[in-house]
């Protein structure tokens, strides 16, 4: 059996474990986790977006906050400044969170190393303070609340985010949906030309490919992933607010990327799962439990540089009867 075969397998329970939650959990009275698990999928969407550019192309990004809150800002600003609906609201987020990283990407892509961090950090801060000044618009630091509209209607039927088992499915709809396309991805010619590009530049140049634009449609699907998980993430607290613009939730997703494993695909999702875990048993008893995530990082960095899930790939790999 291969480590595939069984990675397969693995992720096949989890699927099923995350999709029977709704009904399990309130058997051992723990409706609560149902709210965090669903929160735990959207951050690992989000750290998905900023591993697609570092672990898949190289660039490591402090700017994924930005995307993040214009998919926040697209949806809060549809709903209740223009009535819209969930799917148009929705749309609204993502493409907005498309547009400007599609706008940024033109400039960042041509810059490598802490020179591209930087930048991502600078288009961050720019419309973090910009998002603070506009607060008519904006809500600034107070945020922009709203009622989040029905997702859909058959009939008599309503189904709406106010139910927390449809919000959860949902959100758990939509984030199987981004995990499924970014395998398409990775494993398709694109998905290669990119692996080409973060391996040696030069190289992938010689091959033919186009280094920039390579760069620049990974940027803008990033920006697009960090934007999904942004809306999500407005319909889940039913606000958006300027402080999720801040580079310092970027750094969140670099931390949850490095822990769960760089260039996995699940890594990403593991990782904000586990210091999201972390805090909701942590913060309530000891303020100070951000040191407990730090030593978290530290000692993933330390013992297990490709992360949790590069570790146990290659525990599986070791294992007799088992093929890499």
């Amino acid at each position: 059996m291969s480590v595939t075969a069984i990675n397969r397998t693995l992720t096949a329970v989890l699927l099923a474990v995350l999709v029977a939650a709704p009904w399990v959990l309130p058997m051992f009275e723990a409706e609560f986790w149902l709210a965090i698990t669903a929160e735990m999928l959207i951050w690992g969407l989000f750290a998905a977006s900023a591993n697609l550019l570092f672990g898949h192309v190289g660039l490591l990004s402090f700017g994924q906050a930005l995307y993040f809150g214009f998919g926040m800002y697209g949806v809060a600003i549809g709903v209740d400044r223009f009535g819209l609906g969930f799917w148009p609201a929705l749309g609204l987020g993502i493409a907005a969170a498309v547009a400007m990283a599609a706008v940024a990407g033109v400039f960042a892509v041509r810059l490598t190393w802490h020179y591209f961090a930087i930048i991502t950090v600078v288009f961050s801060l720019i419309f973090y303070f910009l998002a603070l000044r506009l607060k008519p618009l904006t809500g600034g630091d107070d945020g922009l609340s709203f009622a989040p509209p029905p997702v859909a209607r058959f009939g008599d039927v309503t189904l709406s985010l106010g139910d927390e088992t449809v919000q959860y499915l949902v959100i758990l709809a939509f984030a199987v949906a981004a995990f499924a396309f970014q395998a398409r991805l990775y494993a398709s010619p694109l998905g290669r030309a990119f692996a080409a590009v973060r391996e040696s530049e030069r190289k992938a140049a010689l091959l033919g490919i186009d280094v920039l634009k390579v760069r620049w449609i990974a940027f803008v699907i990033a920006g697009g992933l960090a934007g999904l998980a942004g809306a999500l993430f407005a319909f889940y607290g039913r606000y958006a607010s300027a402080t999720y613009m801040y580079y310092v939730v970027s750094g969140e997703a670099v931390i949850w990327t490095i822990v769960g494993g760089t260039g996995t695909l699940l890594g990403p999702g593991i990782g904000a799962a586990l210091l999201t875990l972390v805090r909701e048993e942590l913060s309530t008893v000891w303020e100070h439990y951000l040191l407990v995530v730090g030593a978290v990082v530290i000692l993933t960095v330390v013992f297990a540089p490709r992360g949790i899930a590069g570790a146990w790939n290659a525990a599986l790999a070791r294992l007799p009867g088992v093929r890499s």
